[in-house]
């Protein structure tokens, strides 16, 4: 991590101005508070995958917000939770410890009028590393009495300390610009780490799995999401400029195989149709996609298969 006093080596050598700031913010919370939502408002694009479900997202995802007066780096995490007692799970919350201590600020994210134990925990990992941190309370377009969020946050900060307090709606994109620039002003004077047309450091090859397996967590009902991961075996680009790409979903028992299927393989095709479309609004070119469904009994608590679809490190 680069010293805030020190900025950053530039290709150049020297800053876009003399304020410029940059660096590594956390977006950390427990799972379905909004965090993904609120990456891709802060962003301006859509590329953290969104759905209902908790613990939608897998993987560290970096969105890159650029601006005159600096950059940000997002990093949304996976959602911290309790009772992981899968080996996937283990390796999720893993991935957001990871995450927290390697940036220079870190903005917890809670649901507006909640406070679980899950966010006491999540705090209670910020205070012990010392971390910078803001709290956003999203959701404040659902809370129907707003005099009632007052003794909520009274009550809140005469137990736990913050740098700053926001109040958001990553959905309805309220209160955000006064956030960024909170932000800004706590980040180090340093050159870009990316160029001005840069959203992320993800591949296309990633992204794509992650828009088959949003498909899946809005179109599975209950558990089956859960069981279920998207493994790209092919991506490129044909000669006529289609991007072609074969992507096995993987499942772990039979059963849950025919249901992805489903009768005369209509779910299957709905999930590919959902995905293709949005890859091709990303992707910005037409794509032929081609799905397969795999079993891989207990893939979740295999480490080699974890490792092979990239959830560990």
């Amino acid at each position: 991590m680069n010293d805030p006093q020190q900025p950053a080596a530039h290709p150049d050598g020297s800053l876009p101005h003399a304020d410029f700031r940059c660096g590594l913010v956390a977006l950390a919370g427990r799972p379905n508070v909004g965090k993904s939502t609120l990456l891709n408002a802060l962003i301006g694009f859509r590329l953290s995958i969104v759905s209902p479900r908790p613990q939608t997202t897998r993987h560290r995802i970096l969105g890159i917000a650029s601006s005159e007066a600096g950059q940000i780096l997002y990093v949304d995490t996976p959602g911290l939770h309790r009772g992981a007692k899968r080996a996937m799970n283990r390796s999720l919350n893993r991935a957001a410890r990871s995450a927290i201590s390697d940036v220079e600020l870190v903005v917890q994210v809670i649901e507006a009028g909640r406070w679980t134990d899950e966010d006491e925990a999540l705090y209670a990992a910020l205070d012990e590393q010392g971390t910078a941190r803001v709290l956003v309370i999203n959701k404040v377009d659902l809370s129907k009495d707003k005099t009632a969020m007052l003794p909520f946050v009274a009550e809140l900060t005469s137990r736990h300390s913050y740098d700053e307090i926001h109040y958001v709606s990553a959905l309805k994109k309220q209160g955000l610009k006064a956030l960024e620039q909170a932000l800004l002003k706590r980040l180090p004077v340093q050159p870009p780490m990316y160029g001005e047309d840069e959203i992320t450091d993800r591949s296309e090859r990633f992204l794509a799995a992650e828009m088959v397996r949003e498909q899946l967590m809005l179109r599975l009902d209950q558990e089956l999401p859960y069981a279920t991961t998207v493994e790209i075996e092919q991506f490129g680009d044909r000669p006529d400029g289609i991007a072609e790409i074969h992507a096995v979903i993987w499942v772990e028992r039979d059963g849950q195989k025919a249901i992805v299927i489903g009768h005369g393989g209509a779910q299957l095709k709905a999930i590919g149709t959902g995905a293709r479309r949005n890859m091709e609004r990303m992707f910005d070119r037409k794509v032929f996609l081609k799905l397969w469904v795999k079993v891989r009994e207990g893939w979740a608590d295999d480490e080699n298969m974890l490792k092979k679809f990239g959830y560990t490190d």
